[in-house]
């Protein structure tokens, strides 16, 4: 992925809530209950995406590695996929929003003076800040901390419409995988999605890389995630995307 200033930045610029220190204390601190919290969206029967064989790393990611190599191990523990419970579908959202609404959204030739560079926001300097993927770090790293399995947190590479390439973090449910975007704080099916799935990490190893088979159709619905229960709500085009400046 290249991030580069004016129409191809893949992040939109949003509000910063304070330096580091306060901003990643944004993401522990937050009291539930009270405001409501975004959709999770739901298709019933949803598949999981079918991946191929090997692929290749992104430059960025194999960068990464070099300098976090704890984090791109093969991976220990059972790799199935997660029960969706209400405490999980609480958790995905709220890191979700929290993460989206705490960084500065730049590009890495704006914060580091070069292009790809893979980095964790809270290492960025006084301000949080990164692009695309550099949200997917963090969330990936945050949702671990809360107990999800790593094997279930995979960073994933699409294509926006415009053909932008774009960085997103999958969570692996038995109700399909879920998409935490930092350009929206709804969570929705992948299959929801506007994208086009190119590549994510291996559910196996965290350095590996595989291809992504092309979705089948699927009708979209929505459930609420406060409530932990399904609610048939139309079409696609209900579910309201977050605009930033």
């Amino acid at each position: 992925m290249r991030a580069t200033i004016g129409k191809f930045l893949c992040c939109f610029l949003i509000f910063a809530l304070g330096l580091a220190n306060a901003a990643a204390a944004a993401l522990t601190s937050a009291p539930a209950g009270k405001a409501a919290l975004p959709a999770l969206s739901a298709a019933a029967g949803s598949a999981a995406m079918e991946t191929l064989g090997l692929t290749s790393q992104p430059v960025g990611h194999y960068d990464f590695c070099r300098r976090y190599a704890q984090q791109c191990r093969a991976r220990k523990g059972a790799t199935a996929p997660l029960r969706l419970t209400p405490k999980i579908r609480h958790n995905m959202l709220r890191v979700n929003a929290a993460v989206n609404n705490t960084i500065h959204a730049a590009t890495d030739d704006e914060i580091y003076g070069r292009e790809e560079y893979w980095e964790y926001p809270d290492k960025a300097g006084s301000k949080m800040r990164g692009d695309c993927e550099d949200y997917v770090l963090l969330k990936q790293r945050e949702l671990q901390k809360r107990g999800l399995p790593a094997a279930a947190l995979l960073i994933t590479v699409v294509r926006k419409p415009d053909g932008e390439a774009h960085a997103v973090l999958s969570v692996r449910t038995e109700d399909g995988d879920f998409i935490l975007d930092n350009l929206r704080d709804e969570v929705l099916n992948w299959q929801e999605t506007e994208y086009h799935y190119i590549k994510r990490q291996s559910i196996r190893h965290a350095g590996l890389w595989v291809g992504i088979a092309p979705r089948p159709a699927l009708k979209p619905g929505i459930m609420q995630a406060k409530s932990g229960k399904a609610a048939n709500a139309g079409s696609l085009a209900s579910t309201r995307a977050i605009t930033r400046p």
